[in-house]
């Protein structure tokens, strides 16, 4: 999966998650709502992943990039 893939579905769990939350307040349930900080949780997470995902590549282009100006 690609660092835009993971962004793209952090950002999906991140608001269904929040949704979740807040319906589970508005109607008072408990394990609604801590599935949705659950799902909120996870969404930051593929985020982050797709974070370290398209810096590493950025820093395997840039090293690439260097080593071909250096031949």
């Amino acid at each position: 999966m690609s660092g835009t893939t993971d962004k793209i579905k952090g950002l999906g769990n991140e608001a269904l998650g929040g949704a979740k939350r807040n319906l589970g307040e508005a109607v008072g349930s408990d394990k609604l709502q801590a599935e949705g900080i659950a799902q909120e949780i996870k969404g930051k997470a593929q985020k982050a992943v797709g974070d370290a995902k398209d810096a590493a590549k950025d820093a395997a282009k840039k090293i690439d990039d260097a080593a071909n100006r250096n031949l």
